[in-house]
């Protein structure tokens, strides 16, 4: 489903019109290259380079995202959704607390994007309201099935709540400078290995 933007409220929405699959590759490539251009240059950077980029116009991009906040507002969601959908994947692909690890991993990638956005994020531009509520319920129920499921494996402690493990692992995350990400994920994978029952205990 293609993200569109209301232009009354400037609140990226779910457009439940049919999409031709070539338009969506579009609107995808679109926004990777939003994200490696943000990613080098920062968000402020000139949209002629996102749009040459992703081998678009500069009119497609206004026409999809009529303002710079909005493009912002969807890589992030876009990112949020990623993450997210790992989850299942990389559970059936590994054991269960394996999986929990790799994922956290791949939340780690997505705190570090988010620093790069920190300032367009907390500018309190309305484009940015969906941004919590779709943490909220993308990312935290991902990772509580997750921690579920090694708890349910006898491989973690169960006296902490998957919550308040992400939340520790997000603040971990805001800890470390933007060039300190490698620093963040070894501090970030103490803890996780911290959750691990020894067979001995």
């Amino acid at each position: 489903m293609i993200v569109s933007v209301d232009r009354r409220n400037r609140r990226s929405v779910a457009d439940p019109r049919p999409v031709r699959a070539d338009a969506q590759r579009n609107l995808l490539t679109l926004l990777q290259a939003a994200k490696e251009v943000f990613a080098e240059a920062g968000t402020e950077a000139p949209v002629r380079v996102i749009a040459e980029r992703a081998g678009v116009g500069v009119g497609t991009v206004y026409r999809h995202f009529p303002t710079r906040a909005d493009l912002v507002a969807a890589v992030f969601a876009r990112e949020i959704d990623t993450c997210a959908d790992d989850a299942d994947r990389i559970a059936a692909e590994h054991t269960a607390f394996e999986a929990l690890r790799l994922w956290v991993g791949v939340f780690v990638t997505l705190a570090s994007i988010k620093r790069g956005l920190a300032r367009a994020l907390q500018s309190g531009d309305p484009a940015f309201d969906v941004i919590p509520a779709k943490r909220e319920q993308r990312l935290f129920p991902a990772f509580r099935k997750l921690f579920e499921a090694a708890v349910s494996a006898g491989e973690i402690h169960t006296d902490v709540s998957p919550d308040d493990v992400l939340n520790a692992v997000a603040t971990l995350c805001m800890t470390a400078r933007p060039d300190q990400t490698d620093r963040a994920l070894n501090l970030v994978m103490l803890l996780v290995d911290g959750l691990r029952c020894r067979a001995d205990r």
